[in-house]
């Protein structure tokens, strides 16, 4: 990369942050991560049997799907840096920024949490419930404010991960192609990775796929929240206890570094009954309930994912910088 520049190169964080703050995430049928979801829903309507298989060939047919989609993707925005390239630095960075910026989601996780917050603090909790059912699966009808907040700040939480620190670390690995690529696999996960009739065997490999590329990340997550809870004046000595003590707890093998360390921080208890389609599942506690939640939570869990990808953000650019 050196021959490209490296201190344009290690800016690209900050850029691509900087993007997101004044863009967002445009709701567009041309949006990359959008194209990918055609994609995805592309290969899974060639490949998935027509007629009732075995349940490894459903397996093996949807590895067949992730393997086309990365690949697809790889290729693709291989193809249109190297294009990039080859017109000079600055459309290289400019594209390597794009690519960065629409992998991560900061913005967007801020604005459906404020959304919710916002409307919960007007005492507007049936809109508040409507609009949490945008951003979660559970059912939401009859949840009171503290069971909304719950809900946002799990969500925001486990997707500081996910939406932002994952491809952060992909981009530092594997560049640019890196980022949109371990995109493509998280949204491959949104997709088919669910344990339904239709997905249990066939969206099994991107399930694990997802677990795989998130392993590293979420761990970085609860390192970073706790810096984070220091800087906010949280209890962030607790967040560590918490975060390693109840992170097993979650379903998930990486959602509880997250989700546990902003309850830790916060001297508050997440997971808990959810019910889909009326029916209810219990996921285990996670953290103490010292404090009731409430909307004021959310705005917490907010600061703290934007400190915890400011944080990354700096360190990345810094090792790019030096690498």
């Amino acid at each position: 990369m050196s021959e490209l520049g490296t201190l344009p190169y290690a800016l690209v964080p900050f850029m691509a942050l900087i993007i997101d703050a004044v863009i967002g995430d445009p709701r567009s049928d041309w949006h990359p991560v959008v194209l990918i979801g055609k994609l995805i829903s592309t290969w899974e309507n060639k490949l998935y049997p027509k007629h009732h298989t075995d349940n490894m060939k459903l397996f093996l047919y949807g590895c067949g799907v992730v393997f086309l989609v990365l690949v697809s993707v790889g290729i693709l925005s291989t193809v249109i840096l190297y294009i990039a390239a080859k017109a000079g630095i600055f459309c290289y960075f400019l594209l390597s920024t794009v690519l960065l910026y629409v992998s991560i989601t900061p913005r967007a996780l801020a604005r459906d949490g404020m959304e919710i917050y916002n409307l919960l603090k007007k005492g507007n909790v049936e809109t508040a419930r409507a609009r949490l059912s945008w951003i979660v699966g559970r059912d939401t009808d009859g949840l009171n404010e503290s069971e909304i907040s719950r809900g946002t700040i799990e969500t925001v939480a486990e997707n500081t991960t996910d939406g932002i620190i994952s491809p952060l670390f992909y981009f530092l690995l594997l560049g640019p192609i890196g980022a949109i690529v371990y995109r493509a696999g998280n949204t491959m996960d949104s997709m088919i990775g669910y344990k339904n009739e239709r997905y249990l065997f066939f969206g099994r490999a991107a399930a694990r796929l997802d677990d795989i590329l998130n392993y590293i990340p979420a761990r970085v997550t609860y390192l970073l929240f706790i810096i984070a809870a220091f800087i906010l004046r949280l209890d962030w000595r607790n967040a560590c206890v918490i975060g390693f003590r109840d992170a097993n707890k979650h379903p998930s093998p990486n959602g509880g570094y997250a989700e546990a360390t902003v309850a830790g921080a916060m001297h508050v208890q997440l997971g808990g009954y959810n019910y889909y389609n009326g029916k209810p599942e219990f996921r285990a506690y996670m953290g103490d309930s010292d404090q009731t939640l409430r909307a004021e939570h959310i705005k917490t869990t907010i600061w703290m994912m934007y400190l915890a990808t400011i944080i990354f953000a700096f360190m990345e650019s810094l090792i790019l910088l030096f690498w």
